[in-house]
């Protein structure tokens, strides 16, 4: 059913949602290392999902995912929540948030280089200029502006956030021809994040700080689980895709104004160039409109 304005209200509140879990997780690795964070958040995750599927009448549907799916679940799980938010939540105990945030929203960008030795895909002149945009807003952040000596404070936190991006664009292309029930797919792979997570988390077993486990609800309620259902809502009532996918180019720009609110980062001239490099660099790919490959 198309309805617009429900879509961009939808779009409009997953983009705000989305915009503060930089600040979250900043906040919340005060006082959880990235294991104790990914399993609350993810465990936060799995809960909201499975009520949101209840309500939705679904939960036979659930139980009776066929044997290739869980499997499917298994693998997809392991690579997101599981590996790609060690990576990134890794990437932020290393770099501001300023940082951290742009560097893994390349994705998309990811996207249309791994297509290349995955896909076999021909990637054409304009595609190659739109990347080579993007990575100089990359190579801007790192260095903070400093282009003339390349000097990169955290080039370990930097490497962490690039391959969250990698890690998110793969699990994209692995996951884009996947037909099942949008909200059950995420409610299994949140599972099973959620038991590779126990595994690690339980010989260190301990109770966090009631704050700690506050922000971790938080991160699996407004950064995993809701939010996505909310964006979906957003793209069902949508008359297409593009309408309500624009608006998601707000999110870094929106994250920096809530860095600097709520944690106080004072904000590089550096960090909003690049951002600003990086958008224009997708937004490019976008209008290129490679017919193969999708970001959307």
């Amino acid at each position: 059913m198309v309805n617009q304005k429900k879509a961009y209200i939808f779009a409009a509140i997953a983009v705000m949602l989305w915009a503060t879990a930089s600040t979250s997780f900043k906040i919340t690795l005060r006082y959880l290392n990235t294991i104790e964070m990914l399993f609350y958040s993810s465990l936060s995750a799995s809960i909201a999902l499975f009520i949101i599927i209840l309500f939705q009448g679904k939960t036979k549907r659930v139980f009776k995912s066929g044997k290739k799916e869980i499997f499917n679940s298994a693998i997809l799980g392991f690579m997101n929540p599981f590996f790609y938010y060690i990576i990134l939540f890794k990437a932020y105990t290393l770099l501001p948030a300023q940082i951290a945030q742009p560097l893994n929203f390349i994705w998309p960008i990811m996207i249309v280089v791994l297509s290349i030795p995955i896909l076999k895909q021909k990637i054409p002149i304009k595609s190659l200029l739109a990347i080579f945009i993007s990575f100089f807003g990359v190579i801007l952040i790192s260095t903070k502006g400093r282009l003339f000596n390349l000097r990169i404070d955290e080039p370990y936190g930097v490497f962490l956030a690039l391959s969250s991006s990698l890690i998110w664009a793969l699990f994209f292309i692995i996951n884009v021809r996947n037909k099942n029930d949008e909200v059950i797919r995420l409610f299994l792979s949140f599972t099973f994040g959620c038991i590779y997570t126990f595994i690690l988390f339980l010989p260190n077993f301990s109770i966090p700080p009631l704050p700690g486990i506050l922000g971790a609800i938080y991160i699996g309620l407004f950064e995993m689980g809701i939010t996505f259902v909310i964006w979906i809502k957003a793209l069902k009532y949508s008359s297409t895709t593009a309408q309500v996918n624009n608006l998601i180019y707000f999110t870094p720009l929106l994250s920096l104004v809530v860095i600097r609110i709520v944690i106080k980062e004072r904000i590089l001239p550096s960090s909003i160039i690049g951002i600003i490099f990086i958008i224009f660099g997708i937004i490019l790919q976008k209008r290129i409109g490679d017919k193969n490959v999708k970001i959307n």
